[in-house]
């Protein structure tokens, strides 16, 4: 396993990541064999976990605590905050009030008296970022955090937060965790470069695109819709979807192209992350063992110029052949109240 430098950091990273948002009673329920797939990644090289309070209500974070008994000192431990963890309001978000909650919660999960990296799950835009990095830079300072970052933020806000820290004189993000796969190019237009541009580190998440280049839903096959992670996004997976239908022609010609190199889907996907030089870590989030072995056997593709060109040719630089957001949609998307003045003020004149 290869390791990278993420960011500006110091911290030491290998190229895989190992994601554990599947552990737990949304994925793999048996928790002893949760850690079991853990202590294998561990042996294998992987020394960066991640996970967030919110995978389970908190059960993956205690699953990661129970796995890293013995082995804290060894990993760069990840997680995340933002999304409410109880009823009513001031149960999530970015506010001091809820982080200073929130990260004593992840601390106890996790059985441990630091985080390597405590990152802010999606923006806030109920918060200034000011009062987010000022809480975050508080952390760094008691010692309970040793950076931060964020996750799935948008290029300009990232470029705020920086320009926001550099006048108030507080601790900057450090890395991103944006949502990255052949079939979710997007962020190389702007995001990607923006990290480059600050130093940041980045772990990409979702590298098989919610599962649609795992090879498991491939055209002219029947997709069940009532089991994995169809269930959760059906309209993302529904073939009788003209998006979806497009979508299962580009895994056809991917699945050849991995063919044509001796490696499978999954592997040429995760491949495909990493071969850009903004990319610090690609998030794996294996299930089972046998998921995570394939995973690790393809650690060591290296994907040649005619390759990444093929890929290139099937999905443009800076394209989204599907929206890796559409569960945590941009509330400047959704909210018309952003988008459209008062009927009064419409007019030009």
């Amino acid at each position: 396993m290869r390791y990278r430098t993420l960011g500006g950091t110091g911290i030491e990273v290998s190229t895989h990541c190992l994601g554990t948002m599947m552990f737990g009673a949304v994925g793999n329920p048996d928790h002893d064999d949760c850690v079991r797939i853990i202590h294998t990644a561990l042996d294998q090289g992987i020394n960066v976990v991640d996970t967030a309070d919110m995978y389970g209500r908190g059960e993956s974070e205690e699953i990661v605590g129970k796995a890293l008994r013995g082995r804290r000192d060894d990993v760069v431990l990840a997680t995340k905050v933002h999304f409410p963890m109880g009823e009513g309001p001031n149960q999530g978000g970015n506010s001091r009030r809820w982080i200073l909650k929130a990260v004593e919660g992840s601390l106890r999960r996790l059985n441990t008296d630091w985080i390597d990296l405590y990152q802010i799950h999606r923006p806030d835009p109920s918060t200034d970022i000011e009062e987010t990095l000022s809480v975050l830079t508080d952390l760094v300072r008691d010692g309970k955090i040793r950076a931060f970052g964020c996750s799935t933020f948008p290029a300009e806000e990232i470029v705020e937060a920086h320009q926001v820290s550099e006048r108030r004189g507080l601790g900057r993000l450090r890395t991103e965790q944006p949502p990255y796969s052949i079939l979710a190019r997007g962020v190389e237009a702007s995001t990607l470069p923006v990290c480059q541009r600050y130093g940041m580190g980045v772990l990409v998440w979702s590298p098989l695109a919610f599962g649609f280049l795992s090879g498991r839903y491939r055209r002219d096959q029947p997709i069940d819709l009532s089991t994995g992670r169809a269930v959760l996004r059906p309209a993302q997976f529904d073939p009788t979807i003209a998006e979806n239908a497009a979508k299962l022609d580009i895994v056809e010609q991917l699945v050849d192209l991995a063919a044509s190199i001796g490696c499978t889907l999954p592997q040429l996907a995760i491949a495909f992350t990493v071969a850009h030089p903004a990319v610090s870590s690609a998030i794996i989030g294996p299930r089972t063992m046998p998921q995570l072995e394939d995973l690790l056997k393809g650690a060591t593709l290296t994907l040649d110029d005619a390759t990444l060109d093929r890929i290139d040719e099937i999905v443009p630089p800076g394209t989204n052949r599907y929206n890796p957001n559409a569960a945590f949609p941009l509330r400047a998307l959704t909210d018309t109240a952003r988008r459209r003045r008062p009927l009064a003020e419409r007019a030009a004149a």
